[in-house]
């Protein structure tokens, strides 16, 4: 349980608890991501963020970025590699909902938080798969209104 009263850091006790997690796991092995950290505690990114920097600074874990987060060192462990970058899958998982008919054309689509939620990515994650599919011709987004299908005349050729 965090001590909001006590003589301690809140993203110091934080990172106390990943550090624990850690210690039996294999180098390599993904650990939560700061949104997961947010969520679970209830505390602000940057709380997180700082949580996850003390452990970095460690040498506990490491982050490749559009990856994750992973245990042990850069060098020491293979991971599996990503072969499609995790945006890139997000805008595709979309396209195929839009295909499919799950988002109508000139319809809005579920905005960034939802997103980054739904996929556990971060904000801009979310944001690098929404450009891909502008500029592919799914989505089109309109200022202070959100993103939207595009009719189905611009969809890209398959």
């Amino acid at each position: 349980m965090l001590d909001y009263d006590g003589d301690t850091h809140i993203y110091l006790q934080i990172a106390e608890i990943p550090r624990h997690r850690v210690s039996g796991l294999a180098s390599g092995h993904p650990v939560p991501s700061e949104a997961d950290i947010q969520q679970e505690f209830g505390v602000a990114r940057t709380t997180a963020r700082r949580a996850v920097h003390v452990l970095r600074e460690e040498g506990l874990i490491y982050t490749v970025q559009g990856e994750g987060t992973f245990v042990g060192g850069p060098d020491e462990a293979p991971r599996k590699q990503r072969k499609v970058p995790m945006y890139q899958q997000i805008a595709t998982d979309i396209a195929e909902q839009i295909k499919a008919g799950q988002f109508s054309p000139r319809r809005p689509i579920p905005g960034e938080s939802t997103l980054v939620e739904q996929y556990g990515v971060a904000r801009e994650t979310v944001r690098r798969a929404m450009a891909l599919l502008r500029e592919q011709g799914w989505i089109y987004t309109v200022a202070q209104r959100g993103s939207y299908v595009s009719p189905e005349e611009s969809w890209p050729q398959l």
